[in-house]
């Protein structure tokens, strides 16, 4: 099963049933299940190697070149990666030293497979390499980078019960293969769809095309709306979801997020497929970030125009 295109965890209420009576929720209780479940959702993306520590995006190809930085001579041959480390160079992977006698080494990585990543250390940064839209790229992730030290914080609109509506989940027969863009030029993404969500929002039926999610039994919906550009990111919005045995599903549109090209420059996050365009101002979830609102993101030394673009 192909993996989400979002890196969030997929935190959803719990229906409690076979009770006789429910009892009616506290004033607030909404507001504040949505304030733990976001400080939970803040706490993950500044994690000390997550995605406000990637530092650039490098794109490899069959010629040798360094990345600023860190060690070796890295180049990429169809799925693999090949890294080559002087005397004096030290990388590790998975606690194992590339260089252990101080000789120099060569090693090999892969192969790779589409949204997979091996992830290597020198020092405290890490560095992933993986496969993204066919092309192998290195993003190393510093914990003490200027992005993630800074970070203040997500915005959002207060949580409202009124952006949480019933989906009914409508099946493929079998799974569809949908490809589409990214906000790096020139980079495609194929994702599974299992099924549509149909619903109403603003007194309009609305479907959307889901992915499969991380978690297994999850769909993930990729979308924008009349929001996007103006008080949230532009590109997309994520919004993991969690369909129950009676083939409905709740999309609390409060629990949308952004995805981590909201942020950074560095990612190469896929764009909503074509008809996941909402004719609606959804007024609920994360906004646009102050980094965003504010400045561009700083660019890391050494990227090239292609990285530049991402």
């Amino acid at each position: 099963m192909p993996s989400s295109v979002d890196s969030t965890t997929a935190d959803n209420a719990t229906a409690v049933t076979g009770q006789a009576a429910t009892a009616a929720p506290e004033p607030g209780a909404f507001q504040a299940e949505w304030d733990a479940w976001h400080a939970r959702h803040e706490e993950q993306r500044a994690a000390p190697h997550g995605f406000l520590a990637v530092t650039g995006l490098h794109f490899l190809d069959d010629a040798p070149q360094r990345i600023p930085g860190i060690p070796g001579l890295w180049n990429a041959v169809e799925d693999t990666v090949t890294i080559t480390l002087s005397a004096v160079e030290r990388l590790s992977w998975d606690g194992r030293e590339l260089n252990p006698d101080g000789t120099g080494s060569t090693t090999v990585l892969g192969p790779i497979a589409e949204r997979d990543a091996v992830l290597l250390d020198h020092g405290r940064v890490q560095i992933e390499v993986a496969r993204r839209g066919g092309f192998l790229v290195v993003r190393p992730r510093d914990p003490g980078y200027s992005l993630r030290a800074g970070y203040p914080g997500t915005p959002a609109y207060p949580a409202s019960e009124e952006f949480a509506v019933t989906a009914q989940v409508e099946y493929f027969e079998q799974p569809q293969a949908v490809t589409v863009g990214a906000v790096v030029e020139g980079i495609e993404h194929v994702y599974e769809s299992p099924a549509r969500l149909r619903f109403t929002l603003g007194g309009q039926e609305h479907v959307l095309t889901a992915f499969n999610g991380y978690a297994p039994g999850t769909l993930n919906v990729l979308f924008t709306d009349l929001t996007s550009g103006d008080t949230t990111y532009p590109a997309n919005r994520s919004l993991v979801v969690t369909p129950a045995e009676d083939g409905t599903a709740v999309l609390d549109f409060n629990r949308t997020v952004n995805l981590p090209c909201a942020y950074t420059d560095f990612a190469t996050c896929p764009l909503p497929p074509a008809g996941n365009r909402l004719p609606v101002a959804v007024e609920a979830g994360e906004k646009l970030p102050v980094e965003r609102a504010t400045a561009e993101t700083p660019q890391a030394a050494g990227t090239s125009e292609k990285e530049a673009a991402a």
